[in-house]
């Protein structure tokens, strides 16, 4: 029987199922082609980075250049240098079965001083790897020996090199530390202008991608970094470096006084361009290190602070009674530390609140001549207190300043009776109103990191009445911070207009092109010309002789000039703790104002602390150096004493820049050393710099003037002139 062969039937079932597997086969094939359309669309250019930096040789990170910050002038208060990390490529130190180990590792301990069984360890129990840092942060100098005998002819050197990065430095150390803020290893800025423009400031990384082509050529793609841009700020570190002299001269000449600890809880101050809204100066003490952040002197002295549930259930910050000394410090815990060196960094004069105290009532002097319902011919009679919502509330000492206090008189002598009377007829609504106008209760966007909110630390309107607007009125029972007080305080004196704070006005790139002017911001007129000029007429008499005996801020008048301002006295809660904030807010000159300026003394060291003498001293102080330095000319004539005064402010900036009387005398006649004058030394820090730059230039002569003799000096070289009989030229 012949062998049949049995063939199956490929039936119509069978080629169905074949045409339905191949097109599913097909939509999956074409669901791939268009994943793989978005993924190069899409996401190519980063798998083309994994690829080429997994593909062969090497891959390395190119750093950017985190921008400089600047001050006014142009001098660095915070730039980047470029450092080497020292890396160790165990792989290619044992190439060719180590014939480079042991040479190698004699360079290492020659140049860096590494020890060569600890590193000779490490590669022997690590030879696949190709990457451990060493030594970090080295500068040139520190490799540039090394390098050089690397590239020599006939080296012996093999699996060493140097990664590159950027440390930020800050060339005057703590200067105007509370603003600029600092940054960590990662270019992440904390606090201050770092934090605020941190993204401004930070560049782009580049990349360098290495890789062995199919034929072992070496192949290379870079990407290069882009740096960061450069800001300019307005703070002149000149008058930054006088406002923070001042107030560690308080601190030191305060501490210890009554307590242990530093001469005031807190002290700050501003100094404020009152028609741009530009921050000149700003600073609090204790300053700290911005090379050094966590050098924990720098809290010592201070009170110590702890973390603390709220009555809201929310943790906040509370100071204790404790006073931070070497042994607190060594007793904290990691957390502690951290929580008081924050504290230590925030910068007080824009996130700390407090209750304004007497700077309150030229503003509700305004209110009331803004709303018309005074003139300011009114007079008011104080018996030393009124009763509100039946509250006693006293004046300010406690006792009255008799009958017909004048308008201008209230602000001089500082009645809070006259404040009462004028809050009554302004009213609730229209006082708050005009509270919100002057940015009471709202943040001013000043461009720094850090500003406290104060939208909850002002009176609702069920609270204001009784006693309420009464308090507000002189300050008290509502808070603010220092610069929504200096703000306000300059739209007052300026004309009306309220200036956004700022103290960054241009951008830059790299190159120096600029990227963005930041021009002074007008956001509103809070009052008119007229009821501008009449706060100008009283806060000048605040100062100077028209308020008669009672006035409170004469001793803020420096020598030879004519300022406006106004103190102020806040009791601190529990009333009647005995402690005290006490300031001074003022302007210069008093009838043609420039500058604002407000200083903070909060709870000094002292048996008394209700006394604005506090205040009043280191504005003084401060106005006395930098209103020369400013070209503001004296318009007062000096008193014997104030000469007297003058010339030995003179020796003591002599001597601080290092000078002999006699040597000063000689680089005056162009006889100091070398024969050539006084044309250098400009920068803060330099112990070159001479007290006569700051003395104020004549514009009819072109000569700069002594404030303290009178003497003509050429403006340039400083070679003395003449000396007239007189103590001021004309017009000086």
């Amino acid at each position: 029987m012949s062998e049949q062969k049995v063939y199956r039937k490929f039936t119509i079932k069978m080629q169905k199922k074949l045409v339905v597997l191949f097109f599913f086969v097909l939509l999956a094939f074409a669901g791939l082609c268009i994943r793989l359309y978005w993924i190069s669309r899409e996401d190519g250019e980063q798998y083309k980075k994994q690829v080429l930096s997994q593909r062969g040789y090497d891959s390395t990170t190119l750093p950017f250049k985190r921008g400089d910050i600047l001050d006014a002038k142009g001098t660095k208060l915070a730039t980047s240098e470029k450092v080497y990390n020292l890396i160790i490529d165990a792989k290619n130190m044992l190439y060719k079965d180590g014939k480079y180990l042991e040479t190698t590792l004699e360079a290492l301990n020659q140049y860096f001083g590494l020890d060569m069984a600890e590193v000779r360890e490490y590669v022997n129990t690590h030879r696949t790897s190709s990457y451990k840092v060493m030594l970090k942060q080295l500068s040139y100098d520190q490799i540039k020996d090394f390098q050089e005998a690397d590239s020599a002819e006939g080296n012996m050197i093999m699996g060493v090199w140097f990664e590159e990065e950027y440390k930020r430095i800050y060339p005057n150390g703590s200067l105007a530390c509370d603003v600029i803020g600092f940054t960590g290893r990662d270019n992440v800025g904390s606090y201050g202008l770092e934090e605020f423009y941190n993204e401004v400031l930070n560049g782009t990384t580049g990349r360098e991608y290495g890789y062995l082509t199919s034929d072992s050529t070496l192949e290379r793609t870079v990407k290069p970094a882009v740096d960061g841009y450069t800001i300019h700020t307005t703070i002149d570190a000149n008058i930054q470096a006088v406002v923070e002299k001042y107030l560690k001269q308080f601190n030191d000449e305060f501490a210890g006084t009554v307590r242990p600890g530093n001469g005031a809880e807190n002290l700050g101050a501003i100094v404020y361009d009152i028609h741009k809204g530009e921050v000149l100066a700003m600073a609090n003490y204790p300053f700290y290190d911005l090379n050094n952040t966590r050098n924990t002197s720098a809290m010592i002295g201070s009170l110590l602070v702890e973390e603390v549930k709220n009555s809201n259930g929310y943790m906040e910050l509370n100071k204790t009674d404790t006073v931070i000394t070497e042994n607190v410090i060594a007793n904290m815990t990691e957390d502690e530390l951290y929580l008081n060196l924050n504290y230590l960094w925030k910068n007080f004069c824009i996130s700390d609140t407090y209750e304004p105290g007497s700077t309150a009532k030229p503003f509700t002097v305004a209110m009331a001549l803004e709303s018309g319902v005074i003139t300011g011919r009114e007079h008011y009679d104080c018996n030393g207190s009124l009763v509100k919502g039946g509250h006693t509330i006293r004046c300010h000492g406690g006792y009255g300043h008799g009958v017909g206090v004048s308008v201008q008189n209230s602000i001089a002598w500082s009645c809070n009776v006259a404040m009462m009377h004028m809050a009554d007829v302004i009213g609730i609504d229209r006082f708050m109103t005009f509270q919100q106008n002057f940015n009471f209760g709202l943040k001013t966007n000043i461009d720094l990191a850090g500003e406290a909110r104060t939208a909850g630390l002002l009176l609702t309107k069920e609270q204001m009445s009784g006693s309420g607007i009464a308090t507000n009125s002189f300050g008290q029972n509502f808070n603010a911070t220092m610069i929504q007080m200096i703000a306000g305080y300059s739209a007052l004196i300026n004309g009306g207009y309220y200036y956004e704070p700022h103290v960054v006005d241009k951008i830059t790139n790299s190159s120096g092109a600029t990227i963005e002017n930041i021009e002074p911001r007008v956001l509103k007129q809070v009052i008119s010309e007229s009821t501008s000029e009449k706060i100008r007429q009283y806060t000048r008499a605040t100062v100077m002789e028209e308020g008669g005996s009672q006035r409170t801020g004469e001793t803020a008048r420096p020598a030879g000039y004519a300022i406006g301002g106004k103190t102020g006295t806040a009791q601190t809660i529990p009333r009647g703790n005995g402690e005290y904030v006490v300031s001074f807010m003022g302007h210069a000159p008093a009838d043609d104002p420039q500058i604002a300026i407000y200083v903070v003394v909060d709870r000094a060291n002292a048996q008394r602390q209700d006394r604005a003498s506090y205040a009043t001293g280191i504005v003084r102080n401060i106005l006395t150096e930098i209103l020369p330095y400013l070209n503001i000319y004296m318009t007062e004539e000096l008193s014997q004493k104030e000469l007297e005064e003058l010339e030995a402010r003179q020796l003591e900036i002599t001597h601080q820049y290092g000078k002999t009387p006699e040597e000063d005398d000689l680089e005056q006649l162009g006889e100091g050393e070398g024969g050539q004058g006084h044309g250098a030394g400009e920068n803060v820090g330099d112990k070159n710099l001479p007290a006569w730059m700051s003395f104020p230039i004549d514009p009819e002569t072109g000569y700069r003037v002594d404030p303290a003799t009178g003497n003509l000096l050429d403006a340039q070289t400083g070679d003395l002139i003449n000396k007239p009989e007189n103590n001021l030229p004309s017009g000086v």
